[in-house]
């Protein structure tokens, strides 16, 4: 039988994609892109925002509409959330954000005529990990291992602990196992991987931190780039910092989630820092790493935010002096605190608010990326588009070159000559 897979969110929905396709070729089924004729479509879904959600329904008439014969899967946060949803848009097969082999056993029945069953659970009472295959992105160049699923932060505009149940931790044996597995097959850099990766760990025996995890993964496999999925910025401490510098294996590239720079904003989002703490964080990073690449997250006008907390935002912002960041205008997500907080802020003062962070982001990209300039650094080549050579740097910053050879899954030295946008132009050494 033929799958077509379409995934929508963050880098965990983009692993088990990846993981899903792998077990269907191992049931000896073909994978074929989500545009070709399929006997099955599998949808995975994000359901981290109200237009996250409107992008699922969306992805999933168009489907139902251009594959009227075919069988039509979905699964992920959405699906978890909101599973009474999707029968009106004309699913065959409902899962959720756990059970994938499940999942793929009932759309397989569903196929063969026979009658399938929602694979749904209650998030919450999960206390296991769930074991998936790893799997690899740009080919043969970049691969994820997932290490942990679940949140029990509860930050009042987000509905993933609802949809993802408390926190699972892969053990270290496992990580390195499947870490080592990627290496044989080809892959050269490493991402590690989970809905909130701070937390592995505070499940297992011992409660062991996570810096043990990296320590384990890196020295498994020495001759792969490892990079970091999004950090917690408490986690970032002296100890954390000394440990992880001495990996030379490790990307200095860190994602600390910030979503404001603003005390009281951060204060009705519930997350458990301000910005004292989080400037620490920054700086210590940057003390112990020269010329990381520090990269966040904003929300722009959460509910009551007035025009001084985001002036207050943007100040700070510009003091971390991030090397990129993602820019989200607040979007009401039924089911959070958030959605009934009072001082709901309209849309053209959103899309405002999101254009000036959006444009000092731009500005500090910009910085950040001349500082390299007359460098030479390593670069791991991914894909040839448009002409040029492209990969990244291991503070992923994106290079291109022009080069008449093949260089898919190559680490070659760069001479960086300037920049184009958000790219880095540069030579081959």
């Amino acid at each position: 039988m033929t799958f077509g897979f379409y995934t929508l969110g963050c880098k965990v929905n983009q692993y088990e994609t990846q993981a899903m396709e792998q077990l269907l070729r191992e049931m000896g089924h073909e994978i074929r892109a989500f545009q070709e004729p399929c006997d099955g479509y599998i949808i995975n879904t994000c359901s981290v925002t109200a237009v996250a959600d409107r992008k699922n329904r969306t992805i999933i008439r168009r489907c139902r509409r251009e594959h009227p014969q075919s069988i039509i899967g979905v699964c992920g946060c959405y699906s978890q959330h909101e599973a009474g949803a999707l029968e009106p848009l004309g699913v065959d097969v409902v899962g959720g954000s756990s059970q994938r082999q499940e999942f793929l056993e009932q759309m397989i029945l569903a196929l063969e005529k026979k009658h399938p069953h929602p694979v749904l659970d209650n998030p919450m009472s999960r206390r296991s990990f769930e074991v998936l295959p790893a799997g690899g992105l740009e080919g043969r160049t970049r691969a994820m291992v997932k290490v942990q699923d679940g949140c029990v932060n509860f930050c009042t505009y987000c509905i993933i602990p609802y949809t993802r149940g408390p926190v699972r931790s892969a053990p270290l044996s496992l990580a390195v196992e499947q870490a080592k597995e990627l290496e044989s097959q080809g892959y050269r850099e490493l991402v590690i991987t989970g809905i909130e990766i701070a937390s592995w760990g505070v499940d297992l025996p011992g409660k062991p931190p996570v810096t043990e995890l990296i320590e384990g993964i890196c020295r498994a496999v020495p001759e792969m780039r490892v990079r970091l999925g999004s950090l917690e910025p408490r986690i970032v401490t002296e100890d954390f910092c000394t440990r992880l510098s001495a990996l030379p294996n490790l990307c200095p590239q860190f994602h600390l989630s910030l979503q404001s720079g603003c005390d009281t904003v951060l204060q009705r989002m519930h997350r458990k820092y301000d910005t004292a703490r989080y400037l620490q964080s920054v700086n210590l990073l940057k003390a112990h790493f020269p010329g990381c690449a520090i990269t966040t997250d904003l929300i722009v006008a959460f509910p009551g935010e007035t025009a001084a907390e985001f002036a207050q935002s943007l100040a700070f912002i510009q003091e971390c002096g991030f090397a990129d960041m993602h820019i989200f205008p607040y979007s009401k997500r039924p089911g959070t605190p958030a959605a009934k907080l009072p001082g709901q802020v309209l849309n053209a003062v959103k899309e405002e608010r999101a254009h000036r962070a959006a444009a000092l982001a731009a500005r500090m990209e910009g910085d950040y990326l001349a500082s390299f300039a007359g460098e030479t650094v390593p670069v791991l080549f991914e894909e040839e588009r448009d002409g040029l050579w492209r990969g990244h740097t291991t503070r992923y910053c994106e290079v291109t070159v022009q080069s008449p050879q093949p260089l898919h899954n190559q680490l070659r030295q760069v001479r960086l000559t300037g920049r184009d946008g958000g790219a880095l132009q540069g030579v081959l050494v």
